[in-house]
């Protein structure tokens, strides 16, 4: 099974791009996106239809910010927009798809640049959905944790560490709360098949990142340790264009 995960920076704005195209040629079984940027009201049959997938939207209040989406061929058990925490559920940034075999998590999570007001609420996301995964997995679940999460966790995953060391996306506190994500029995696919790979998904707009890949890796596949063993391989697809991200993707036998 071959699984999908991007920051899109806007649905409607990627669909003029190679979005068609991207699905035709990968041929996800499941695609998560996120920061889609777009409301119900302005979902587009295109979007929401796309042949021969499901699909799923947790949509923000505020327009033309946040929401996450999955396309999926396999029709899920249950689906869940957002967490037992309604202050956390109103900017669109989660949506759960539950199958037989594992629970995947899509998440948006918060960045924190913008003020200590805001890194305080992206912490205290951080730890609402790790106690939310923490009370699946204790009831014999598999967890799939896909998404933006804002923050690089080891020097590897960022061009320039050293100045970014006082940033949001890389300050201490950030990065041990991915500590404390693997502490609790959860595993960085991409790190633990490529230790000493050297690969960014984001890059900013300014300065000529991308050309001078100068990036950031923030988009992750995590799993719960008891899916680990079914986890075949987990890339970074840096050659895909449309988005200041790109794709992520994870290989399972399922």
């Amino acid at each position: 099974m071959r699984i999908y995960s991007w920051n899109v920076n806007g649905l409607r704005a990627i669909a003029k791009k190679n979005f068609f195209q991207w699905i035709e040629e990968e041929k996800p079984d499941i695609f998560c996106l996120q920061e889609t940027k777009i409301q119900e009201d302005q979902l587009e049959n295109n979007l929401r239809d796309i042949e021969g997938y499901y699909s799923y939207f947790s949509f923000a209040e505020k327009k033309g910010y946040s929401g996450t989406a999955i396309y999926t061929k396999i029709k899920p058990k249950n689906v869940y927009h957002g967490i037992h925490m309604e202050k956390f559920n109103s900017e669109g940034r989660i949506v759960i798809a539950e199958y037989d075999e594992f629970i995947l998590l899509n998440i948006y999570f918060p960045n924190g640049q913008m003020n200590e007001e805001r890194l305080k609420y992206k912490l205290e996301f951080y730890d609402a959905v790790l106690d939310y995964c923490n009370d699946l997995v204790e009831k014999g679940k598999k967890l799939i944790i896909c998404g933006d999460y804002n923050t690089a966790h080891k020097e590897i995953d960022l061009k320039n560490a050293k100045a970014n060391e006082n940033t949001s996306g890389f300050l201490p506190i950030e990065r041990s709360w991915l500590d404390k994500l693997i502490e609790n029995g959860y595993t960085d696919t991409f790190r633990n098949i490529y230790p000493q790979e050297v690969e960014y998904s984001w890059w900013s707009y300014k300065f000529k990142a991308r050309e001078r890949n100068a990036g950031w890796r923030i988009d992750y596949f995590f799993v719960s340790n008891n899916l680990l063993s079914q986890v075949v391989d987990a890339k970074i697809l840096t050659d895909i264009y449309g988005s200041d991200h790109c794709p992520i993707e994870l290989i399972i036998n399922d």
